[in-house]
């Protein structure tokens, strides 16, 4: 693409810039005359509320017109050349197409007459949600903070955490209608450098007219994209992206969006809570490990059930059996239908819950539950035992710490629903070989997804397992970090006297 050069002219800048801004009245163009006598021609191009007012005392921007309103028009060209003024973040435009970018990511763009450049000086910023708490990854002890919807803020709570020139920090647009900002935080020394390419390649390889989240880029980059397991690990927490960093994995940030994206991501990753480090690690493997039976229940507990009640009642004893034939007596649908209808129900006051808003929404999830689960027993559609079964179910899918990677068991669930009721057992062992191999074959970014648990050398990366490790244990960094740079805990030698 041609790039249109600035021009000396004002008149002519000012031509093309009011072309290129037809019918943006957001967009504010405000000719001025600077110097002493006010012969000196100049433009100023900002949007509306992104740029603070240019008269107030504490703005670069007031600072700078107000000290021109009484230099001579000689010296005003030669200020501005040198940025004699020290304002912070200001920097040469040489073409239209940097000063639109600059203008459109929220700066004050300004033009003097015959000065072939213009200067990007940065203000307050588009309007944006400060730093608030974490709410999709609560955490007993740890850090409270979670992260905005500005990519800049987001970047320095990691950098707050991570106080190292050899954290890098790229910077990359990507949508060429929304020029969404990315920022690539990395560890120099720690990550690998084909893994660091195949992200850039990954990143370049697609154009596209915006990304609005970071979700349409995980999706827009992952390896296998019929896979309902997320390949990209997302979090709220600074911490958590500063832990990660430390493992040797990037971090991408993008732009509107508080969800940051880790890569790559392992099935242990996604079972990991942030405070796990925070907690000694005898409670800590003891939380995991009930993370691990939450999910085998959510996962396979409704299958299980139609498979010993239709099929292999015998291994049930008899008081047992006795019991779930009295609690069905006078359902009038199949017992893969009842369960059906309850797990949907129960999706249904999930969804409810989730887009009514405020306290309310928590108060239809709960009654709501009650509710149904209690009308549909009292009117004989469902039997007692099974609506145990789905609550049990639901609280082990709502244990999990990730909500994406809890979402693809939920999906999975129906298929071992349909499996065990018409199968059995039989196919509840080929429904569990099939994820297996499923999960064996994923790749995060030349990663296995089932790390550490088909890693060849279990020395390194101790603790990274369903068991969680003391920490003076933990001295060696996971497989994702370089090999010269495996240890990252050694204890001090006391220096003799």
């Amino acid at each position: 693409m041609e790039k249109t050069e600035i021009s000396k002219s004002l008149r002519a800048n000012e031509e093309y810039v009011r072309k290129r801004c037809e019918n943006c009245a957001d967009i504010q163009i405000r000719p001025m005359k600077l110097g002493e006598e006010r012969k000196v021609d100049c433009l100023m191009v900002y949007i509306e509320v992104a740029v603070s007012n240019m008269m107030l005392d504490d703005s670069a921007i007031g600072k700078m017109v107000n000290h021109f309103w009484e230099v001579s028009p000689e010296k005003i060209q030669e200020f501005v050349a040198n940025n004699s003024l020290g304002i912070a973040d200001v920097k040469k435009l040489g073409s239209m197409e940097e000063v639109f970018s600059a203008l459109l990511a929220g700066n004050a763009v300004f033009f003097m007459d015959g000065y072939d450049q213009a200067m990007k000086i940065s203000s307050k910023g588009y309007p944006g949600m400060g730093v608030s708490e974490a709410e999709a990854e609560k955490v007993l002890r740890g850090s409270r903070e979670g992260f905005s919807d500005s990519v800049k803020i987001n970047s320095a709570l990691v950098r707050k955490r991570l106080r190292d020139t050899r954290l890098k920090v790229e910077e990359r647009q990507i949508g060429t209608r929304t020029n969404t900002m990315l920022h690539m935080l990395y560890m120099e020394d720690l990550v690998r450098e084909e893994f660091l390419e195949d992200v850039r390649e990954r990143l370049d390889a697609y154009e596209i007219d915006g990304i609005l989240d970071s979700g349409m880029l995980e999706q827009l980059t992952e390896d296998v994209w019929y896979s309902p397991f997320p390949q990209y690990q997302t979090t709220e927490r600074p911490d958590r992206a500063a832990q990660e960093i430390l493992n040797g994995k990037i971090v991408l940030i993008c732009d509107n969006s508080p969800s940051v994206l880790i890569l790559p991501s392992s099935f242990q990753g996604f079972m990991e809570s942030s405070e796990d480090w925070n907690q000694r690690f005898e409670m800590a493997s003891f939380l995991r490990v009930l993370r691990y039976l939450a999910l085998a229940a959510a996962t396979l507990f409704p299958g299980l059930y139609l498979a010993v009640i239709r099929f292999h009642t015998q291994i049930l004893p008899t008081n047992l059996i006795l019991s779930f034939a009295d609690a069905r007596e006078g359902v009038p649908f199949s017992s893969v239908t009842e369960l059906l209808f309850l797990e949907l129900a129960f999706e249904l006051i999930r969804e409810a819950g989730v887009r009514v808003p405020g306290a309310l929404g928590n108060a239809i999830g709960i009654v709501g539950g009650l509710i149904v689960g209690d009308a549909a027993v009292s009117a004989n559609l469902v039997s007692p035992i099974v609506v145990m079964i789905v609550a049990l179910t639901a609280l082990g899918s709502m244990t999990l710490p990730n909500e994406e990677f809890a979402s693809a068991f939920r999906l999975i669930k129906y298929v071992f629903l349909f499996l065990g009721g018409f199968l059995g057992m039989f196919g509840i062992v080929l429904g569990i070989y099939f994820l297996i191999a499923h999960l064996a074959g994923l790749l995060s970014f030349g990663m296995p997804y089932l790390m550490p648990f088909v890693k060849k050398k279990p020395e390194r990366g101790v603790g990274d397992g369903i068991l969680r490790m003391p920490f003076q244990r933990r001295w060696q960094r996971p497989l994702y970090a370089k090999r010269n740079e495996s240890v990252r805990l050694r204890k001090k030698t006391e220096e003799k006297n």
